[in-house]
């Protein structure tokens, strides 16, 4: 194709939308072939927005940087009124031809504590019960390629942010890889995941997951409508970090899922288990408290202010991220995802797992976290690992880490005995299993920024490759990172195109299994080692629960 023209996926409605006369070469073809409001490709001069057809209307998006971006498509309908806590259901088509240049409105929610570190992922996007919209990234429209798609499932523990920060640009992924970016805005929090089956009846059976059935709504979006935007429905990957990285385990278990994706990786957020019915109707008893109302009425929640439940989640929550999540209902989610093994409903689905070395210097540190003392350690650690030995535990992390300070033990005994023991636990699980492989991973690199280290999140710019985009977090200058990012990028690109995660010019990343437990440590020079903590691994799992704090 010469320099000054390229291809676009427009459909009949798109022509007029697009500048184009309905006279013509053009008109003449739809005639000729019959073709009129269905998908085909057109060459248009090049600076034209890119347009392309979707199963509900034709949408206009943008180019930048060589890559088609879409933004706002909306994948449901709005889900306020009526619809609130009701499963969701397909947008209105619309005519002529919809913008997509701008980002839809995020699920109501209230802003967690802020962190510094992550201020330049800051974005401003709108918020209501219209948010069930989605974002592509993508090298080419109809050009006759059927590349990987990499669905991102954006983290907040279920209950904040959406799939628009800057961190999750797709165009350096869509130009190194090849592959179709989308992230989605999905309904979270109260919103998302209420359980109201026990107090208000079968009408509110599926509450408890809708924030869980909105995402497979956007799978199915993907499945019927990305080869448009040249992607392969074949070959679908869904990956995720912190709370993201739950709900894709989550979506492991879920049958209304199955078939929707066929790779799967979980960064920083490995989640065995959901929410037991019993537990999550006593919580929504305290929404109902909050608001007023009687558990009996608990159905008059639908036609509430949104202000005044997001004041109700404020005062269950403490004002925090946490409390809501996929609940194990016997319906949309019949069983734990990753307990007690993996789950058979996805067993030909590889799966990437993972975590960073020091996950607790910003996942919720107590305050002094950065200066404690020993007798500090032991005060926080106390608090934390329910009915262990601390003494001994400190003891024998002092022994393997003769010069870690109070504070360096801290943040490593807290992140192996959560996010590190259950990456472990679910690569174990996905391995036994024995149909689809696990690779586990743990991220070394370190940020100068602060005292961080190896942060949550630090994942995130390498993965997405947009370093540049995270000065907050790695600094202004970050070639140590960005050589990270070169990476873990290919990495998970080359899972996205194969289901194996082994790239050029990166060393070999073997399967996980109990015998070797090869994990790959992600650093500027990265290389698999087997079983790289066995000593801490195994003193975590002697805590009570084989998990610790």
């Amino acid at each position: 194709m010469s320099a000054d023209r390229r291809s676009v996926l427009v459909g009949g409605a798109a022509l007029a939308g697009a500048g184009i006369a309905s006279g013509g070469i053009a008109s003449a073809a739809i005639a000729r072939g019959g073709i009129a409001g269905r998908a085909f490709a057109l060459t248009l001069p090049c600076g034209e927005a890119p347009v392309a057809q979707t199963t509900y209307g034709d949408v206009r998006g943008e180019t930048q940087d060589g890559i088609n971006v879409f933004r706002g498509i909306p994948y449901g309908a709005p889900t306020g009124g009526d619809a609130r806590f009701q499963p969701p259901q397909p947008p209105k088509s619309w005519g002529g031809v919809r913008e997509a240049t701008k980002f839809g409105d995020q699920c109501p929610q209230n802003a967690p504590p802020p962190t510094p570190a992550w201020a330049s992922w800051a974005v401003s996007t709108g918020e209501s019960e219209d948010c069930l919209v989605l974002n592509v990234w993508t090298p080419g429209l109809a050009d006759g390629k059927k590349r990987p798609v990499m669905v991102w499932l954006h983290g907040g523990g279920y209950s904040v942010f959406n799939g628009s920060a800057p961190v999750y640009d797709g165009t350096r992924l869509c130009q190194r890889g090849d592959v179709v970016v989308v992230t989605l805005n999905h309904r979270l929090n109260l919103f998302g995941y209420l359980y109201l089956a026990d107090l208000a009846g079968d009408r509110f059976a599926d509450s408890g997951n809708i924030g869980q059935l909105d995402i497979v709504a956007a799978l199915q979006w993907v499945r019927d409508n990305i080869a448009a935007f040249g992607g392969d429905p074949g070959r679908v990957m869904i990956f995720g970090e912190s709370g993201g990285g739950g709900k894709v385990s989550t979506l492991m278990a879920m049958p209304a899922a199955k078939g929707l994706f066929h790779r799967a990786a979980i960064e920083s957020g490995p989640g065995l288990t959901g929410i037991k019915p019993d537990e999550a109707t006593e919580t929504a008893r305290a929404v109902c408290r909050a608001m007023g109302v009687s558990e009996h009425d608990a159905g008059a929640l639908v036609h509430a202010p949104v202000d005044r439940l997001l004041d109700a989640l404020k005062t269950v929550t403490s004002g925090m991220p946490r409390g809501f999540g996929p609940v194990v209902d016997g319906r949309s989610l019949p069983r734990d995802p990753f307990t007690p093994d993996a789950p058979g409903v996805s067993a030909d689905v590889p799966v990437i797992v993972g975590y960073n070395a020091t996950e607790t210097t910003v996942l919720f540190p107590p305050a002094g976290a950065f200066d404690l003392d020993w007798a500090g350690l032991k005060t926080d650690l106390v608090a934390r690992a329910q009915g262990a030995d601390v003494d001994k535990l400190i003891a024998d992390f002092r022994r393997l880490r003769p010069g870690a300070s109070p504070s360096d033990l801290y943040f490593i005994i807290t992140t192996e005995a959560s996010m590190g023991a259950g990456s472990r636990t679910l690569a174990e699980r996905k391995s036994a299993q024995g149909a689809a492989p696990a690779y586990l991973y743990r991220l070394d690199l370190e940020t100068p920024v602060q005292r961080l280290r190896s942060p949550h999140s630090l994942d995130l710019p390498l993965v997405f490759d947009n370093v540049a985009k995270s000065a907050s977090l790695l600094g202004a200058s970050a070639p140590e990172a960005q050589k990270a990012a070169d990476q873990m990028s290919a990495a998970w690109i080359a899972f996205a195109h194969t289901g194996s995660p082994n790239a050029t010019g990166l060393a070999s990343w073997p399967r996980y299994d109990t015998r070797s437990r090869s994990t790959m440590l992600f650093n500027v020079v990265s290389r698999a080692v087997n079983d790289p903590n066995s000593d801490e691994r195994q003193i975590i799992a002697a805590l009570p629960s084989g998990r610790g704090a």
